[in-house]
C-alpha cells in the first residue's frame, strides 16, 4: 500500500489590508496579519512533521524567510479562479506522489487524525473531502484530477462544500467526507481557537503567541 503523500497548504501572502478582512474591523489590519502569519506558519510546522507526507506552501507570490524558514518548497498558485488553481497544484502534486492533499492556512492546529483519516480514505477512494461548518471545506484530498472537476462552483459560499461534492462525484470520482471542522474567519473564530489552545485540544504555538500579545 502507497501511503507517501504530497500537503498542498494554500495561502495568501499576509499582507496587512489583503488577509483575513473580516478580522480587520475588530483587529486591525496589521494584527489580522500577524495572526495570518501565525496560522501560516503553525500550519507549515505541523504539516512538515508527517513522516508521510512531502509539504509545500502553495502561495499567490514568492514569501521570504521570515515567513517561511523551514526548507518547505514554495509552488506559485498561478492565474485563474480558486478550481483553476487547484487543478494546476494538484496535478504537479500528482506528477510524484500517489495522492494530494490541499488544506489552506485558515485552520491553524488541525488535529493530525484528520490528515490521518485523509491518507487512510485515499488508499481506497478517488477523493476526500473535510467539510467547514461555514459551507465551504479545509481540506480536499485526490488521486487523481479530472479536468474540470472545479467548473462552476462559487468559492467561500455557503453550497461550497455541497457543489464541490457534487462535482466530484459528477466526474466519476469516489469520495469518502470527514467529520466538519471550522476555519478562523470572524472573531466568534477567534474565541474558538483561543478556547481550543487554552486546553490543549489543538497545538498552535505561533498563533499562541501573537494571541497573548494581542490579549496584552
Amino acid at each position: 500500500m502507497d501511503t507517501q503523500g504530497c500537503i498542498c497548504i494554500f495561502a495568501k501572502a499576509p499582507r496587512p489590508g489583503k488577509v483575513k478582512t473580516r478580522l480587520i474591523p475588530a483587529l486591525g489590519s496589521d494584527w489580522a496579519s500577524a495572526l495570518a502569519t501565525a496560522f501560516l506558519q503553525d500550519t507549515i510546522e505541523s504539516m512538515a512533521s508527517l513522516p508521510w507526507a512531502k509539504a509545500v506552501v502553495a502561495t499567490t507570490e514568492y514569501l521570504d524567510s521570515s515567513i517561511v524558514s523551514c526548507a518547505c518548497e514554495l509552488w506559485l498558485q498561478g492565474e485563474g479562479d480558486l478550481g483553476v488553481r487547484l487543478v494546476r497544484i494538484f496535478r504537479r502534486a500528482l506528477t510524484d506522489s500517489s495522492f494530494a492533499i490541499a488544506i489552506g492556512a485558515d485552520s491553524p492546529g488541525l488535529p493530525p487524525t484528520f490528515l490521518e483519516q485523509a491518507r487512510s480514505a485515499l488508499q481506497k477512494v478517488d477523493a476526500v473531502v473535510g467539510p467547514c461548518e461555514d459551507g465551504g471545506f479545509y481540506l480536499l484530498g485526490l488521486r487523481r484530477c479530472p479536468s474540470g472537476v472545479f467548473d462552476g462552483i462559487s468559492w467561500s459560499e455557503s453550497d461550497t462544500f455541497a457543489r464541490t461534492l457534487a462535482n466530484l462525484q459528477r466526474a466519476g470520482l469516489t469520495v469518502q467526507v470527514l467529520a466538519p471542522w471550522f476555519d478562523v474567519d470572524r472573531p466568534e473564530d477567534l474565541a474558538r481557537l483561543r478556547a481550543l489552545i487554552a486546553t490543549g485540544r489543538i497545538l498552535s504555538p505561533k498563533t499562541c503567541e501573537v494571541l497573548a500579545q494581542l490579549l496584552s
